[in-house]
């Protein structure tokens, strides 16, 4: 009887699966970041401009936003191990080319490079978690894997800066592509789908099912050619509650992307800080906004297993977050650097706080355009990594960083007032976005 009872208890397989794209977002925001660190450095050996560190900063995410909508399709159409393994290698070796270029344009064209390889990234990682997890477990999961690029950074940062301290910005970007180079061959070995994987039994299986996860007759498999009509994009780009989550992403990629990009710069060349002391301090607001995250992601599954209304559990704390995140501004206000710091790292925590906003993906998508929606959602989101780190570099080229933050803080205020009056009432909007759908498919 024993025997039996320890053979039916249910596996908890997924939260192996989420550990491996909890490592790839390190890896991600790894390859991301390493510019940022490197900034200071390659801007004096190439002679760059503030305007033009603002292009270099900026250029990784003229591709990604652009091939997000590509990339949502083909996270819909293809396996993500297969095609995870692949964007791992080939951007990773992308960054390790950036450690041997020697002009602004060949840096410009391998950070473009960057950009087009991880395109595909969050719409794979969404479509992992809607596969591998349950619908009440969906907004701590997605908190748990987007906290990999804030403890991955928090943590990696000094250590990027030590390495760059003593093997120059060029190999900075060798090591970093080299340990991507790695990992990619790791996913692969690793990494299975629900229905493929040994480990995983029926019970775990029928429990994701249970609470709406989807792994059965998924997209992935090369078998469906629908996705690739038009009239599916129209059905994304027509939802006023998706264009209120898009503006939303684009708010918190606003904050996200000063601190991925001009954050240590800003430290360094306009508030005076030692180089190595920047790293260690720059860490906290990415520690800030790990718990933000965290805190929101728990606290919101907590209010949807009490039973509250999809508005109150999964869109009021990004609310919070994003008036939060205007606290940005107060920086302005101060020359202490503990306070400098603190005024990042609560903005910083608001953004956390609002980055569970994935899983309005999933919550407000058609059921099976969720990679394309995600796409479209990532890609309105990072439109902000092509203009805030060249707005930044404009607002900032006299010498006076205080624009760029008043621009960063209002940013913020508007991304809450996008959830307030266009996402309004979650099950009513869904509703009446459900039934515009019919209307799309039979026109």
């Amino acid at each position: 009887m024993k025997q039996t009872s320890n053979r039916n208890k249910r596996t908890s397989v997924r939260y192996s699966m989420l550990a491996l794209v909890f490592i790839n977002v390190v890896i991600n925001y790894l390859d991301r970041s390493n510019i940022s660190v490197a900034g200071a450095a390659l801007g004096t050996d190439l002679e760059l401009s503030p305007v033009q560190l603002g292009l270099i900063f900026s250029a990784f995410g003229w591709t990604y936003a652009f091939l997000q909508i590509p990339g949502g399709l083909v996270a819909d159409r293809f396996g993500p191990r297969v095609l995870y393994g692949f964007c791992l290698v080939t951007w990773s070796l992308a960054t390790l080319f950036q450690g041997f270029v020697s002009s602004f344009a060949g840096l410009f064209a391998l950070r473009l490079a960057t950009g087009a390889f991880e395109a595909p990234s969050y719409p794979i990682n969404n479509r992992i978690v809607t596969s591998w997890f349950p619908q009440q477990e969906r907004a701590s999961a997605i908190a748990m894997y987007v906290s990999g690029q804030f403890i991955g950074l928090a943590f990696l940062t000094p250590i990027l800066m030590t390495i760059q301290y003593h093997f120059g910005w060029k190999g900075l970007f060798v090591i970093t592509g080299l340990v991507g180079l790695v990992w990619g061959v790791v996913w692969y070995i690793l990494y299975r789908d629900p229905l493929d994987s040994k480990k995983v039994n029926e019970a775990e299986l029928n429990y994701i099912e249970e609470g709406g996860g989807h792994f059965r007759n998924e997209m992935g498999r090369g078998s469906q050619a629908s996705v690739w009509q038009w009239s599916n994009l129209k059905q994304v780009f027509s939802r006023r509650t998706l264009w209120g989550v898009y503006i939303g992403q684009f708010a918190v990629n606003a904050t996200l992307w000063f601190f991925l990009t001009w954050f240590p710069t800003y430290l360094v060349q306009y508030r005076g800080l030692d180089f190595i002391k920047s790293g260690y301090l720059a860490s906290v607001p990415f520690l800030a906004a790990c718990a933000g995250l965290l805190l929101s992601g728990f606290v919101s599954d907590y209010l949807v297993k009490k039973g509250r209304s999809a508005g109150m559990a999964r869109k009021v704390p990004i609310i919070i977050g994003l008036l939060i995140s205007v606290s940005i501004v107060g920086s302005n206000y101060t020359n202490d650097t503990a306070f400098i710091i603190f005024f990042m790292a609560l903005s910083f925590f608001g953004a956390g706080m609002a980055l569970i906003s994935w899983i309005f993906v999933s919550l407000l998508s058609p059921k099976h355009l969720i990679g394309l929606t995600g796409g479209v959602f990532n890609f309105m989101g990072n439109l902000a990594s092509i203009v805030v780190p060249i707005a930044i570099g404009f607002l900032a080229q006299g010498g006076d960083f205080k624009p760029a933050l008043l621009f960063i803080g209002a940013l913020g205020l508007v991304g809450a007032c996008s959830y307030i009056f266009l996402v309004g009432d979650i099950d009513k909007g869904r509703a009446s976005e459900e039934k515009k759908d019919v209307v799309l498919e039979t026109a």
